[in-house]
């Protein structure tokens, strides 16, 4: 523990850590029960949901009902979703719709003033609400103007989330078993300062979003490095199915461009059809569904069409459609791609699979409840039991809405008998120094990419997840170091939490001795869960 005192003491009723539709959505939702204090590593509309292109799952119209909807998501799952969670967050999906139309969401409507319900992979059904092909962008737009106007919310952007509070800042020992461990609220580094402020509440809630830019390869912005799945299992809460990470089958191939442009699946909803770069057909041969098979299908028929044949990509094909059309459902990608030479409505697309969605995370229960006290987790960040193996596509958005509804409930109900905990001690840095050296902080980045991406892709063997745990710990151990010397810096603390996640997506990896869903090793090629 260190000993010079730095920083200042702050106290709210409730504490979020992330800007996505999760935090938003649950900091809006509080915000008449309490002062809540919203903190964000970037600007407020920088998130993962901004990048969110397809849309948001609801059953809307028959012939779709609950039942269908049910059975893609479990389908799509590979038999390790939990039921009566899919059953919840399916039924309850209307009326966040409902919610999100009320905070001045809109979604895009046909002419006779329904909504224009698109299909996506694994959907039997049109049920992807959407906002032309920016539907996140929309949804970050409504929720932050409410947001930035409500009187009750703090917000604090450039801020970064270092750790949690809890027992073992009081000089507790604190194990992953104890169910007795609470969150006091959170160490958390001004960046405009530069100094780590103590920011006590009485309920937490991690909406920080994914791990994707672990990888080389990845939809994600770079500032998707697992840190809030990072800080909760520091704290010694659950973390589960860090293996089943799910590549997205087609980003725009651009290799001078990170994080790649996502092409979302609606594209293959309205038509799109996977080629080879001959032009041949290949879906046919891996799944009947052909170019709308689930994702983790989709992503290894990619991957393996492009070793099988030396090709660096694939292409996604469009032409057939006409440019009106093209135009209204997918204005961004035309764009995009038009930016970089490519006119999609006389050429394909070249495409490429990418690190998308992590489907597990921080263990929560029903009422978005983490194994730590006064804490929840919603988003991508918590592993509720909905995706399973495999997220079905669009079901996201929808997850969040329903996870951060219910802890905004449970939350409410809870806070009265909270307290905050005064003897928790300001941080402090004595002994610390800034880094002589940058190239420590972005050498280790690049190397944790490079064996994420080698070692645990799309498909994976035992052989290559030791190796990559191997080099793994030698980073680990390096930058555990650099952290204990050196004064705190984002750079430093989301090396430090991606090589956390990194280390979780591959143990679990190695648990998991079978084949399923997006887990795919090649020493266990026979027990794959056909979807």
């Amino acid at each position: 523990m260190r000993t010079k005192d730095t920083s200042s003491r702050k106290k709210y009723d409730f504490l979020v850590i992330g800007s996505g539709i999760a935090g938003l959505s649950f900091a809006l939702k509080v915000a008449g029960h309490g002062r809540v204090c919203l903190i964000t590593k970037q600007k407020l509309e920088e998130t993962n949901t901004s990048y969110a292109q397809g849309g948001i799952s609801s059953v809307t119209y028959q012939p779709d009902d609950f039942e269908k909807h049910v059975a893609d998501t479990l389908n799509a799952g590979a038999g390790v979703c939990n039921e009566e969670v899919v059953r919840m967050v399916v039924n309850e999906a209307p009326e966040q719709i409902d919610q999100l139309l009320k905070w001045g969401t809109h979604f895009d409507k046909t002419k006779d003033g329904k909504f224009d319900l698109h299909r996506e992979g694994g959907h039997s059904e049109n049920r992807i609400l959407h906002h032309k092909d920016n539907t996140g962008f929309e949804i970050q737009r409504a929720l932050s103007t409410i947001i930035r106007n409500n009187p009750n919310i703090d917000l604090l952007e450039n801020h970064f989330a270092v750790e949690l509070i809890t027992q073992h800042h009081l000089g507790e020992m604190v194990n992953r078993w104890r169910k007795d461990i609470q969150c006091y609220g959170a160490y958390v580094l001004n960046r405009t300062t530069n100094k780590v402020d103590t920011i006590l509440a009485k309920v937490t809630m991690m909406a920080t979003g994914g791990v994707g830019a672990v990888y080389q390869v990845t939809t994600n912005p770079v500032f998707a490095t697992g840190d809030g799945i990072g800080m909760v299992y520091r704290a010694k809460g659950m973390v589960e199915n860090m293996e089943f990470m799910q590549f997205h089958p087609t980003s725009l191939y651009n290799p001078k461009e990170r994080p790649s442009f996502l092409i979302t699946e609606a594209m293959r909803g309205f038509g799109g059809i996977l080629k080879r770069k001959d032009g041949s057909l290949f879906m046919h041969k891996y799944d009947v569904r052909e170019s709308l098979a689930p994702r983790d299908i989709v992503a290894r028929a990619i991957d393996n069409e492009m070793k099988t044949h030396g090709d660096d990509f694939v292409f996604l094909d469009v032409t057939h459609k006409s440019e009106e059309e093209i135009k209204k459902h997918f204005p961004n990608i035309f764009q995009k791609c038009l930016s970089i030479g490519i006119d999609i409505s006389k050429q394909m697309i070249p495409v490429v699979p990418a690190a998308h969605y992590t489907c597990g995370g921080i263990k929560v229960d029903m009422k978005a409840r983490t194994t730590i006290n006064r804490l929840y987790a919603a988003g991508e960040c918590s592993s509720t039991g909905l995706h399973g193996a495999n997220r079905l596509a669009s079901n996201s958005l929808l997850e969040a809405l329903v996870y951060a509804d219910a802890a905004a409930k449970d939350a409410i109900n809870n806070i009265g008998a909270y307290t905050f905990c005064d003897k928790v001690p300001e941080w402090n840095d004595e002994g610390t120094s800034i880094p002589e050296e940058m190239v420590l902080i972005t050498q280790s980045k690049k190397e944790l990419e490079q064996i994420m991406t080698t070692y645990v892709g799309i498909v994976r063997s035992n052989l290559r997840l030791k190796r990559a745990l191997d080099r793994l710990e030698i980073l680990y151990h390096e930058t555990e170091s650099l952290f204990q010397r050196s004064v705190v810096s984002e750079p430093l603390c989301e090396l430090r939490n991606a090589i956390q996640a990194g280390y979780l997506i591959i143990k679990h990896a190695q648990q998991r001795r079978e084949s399923r869903g997006l887990h795919y090793n090649i020493d266990y090629p026979n027990q794959l869960e056909t979807h």
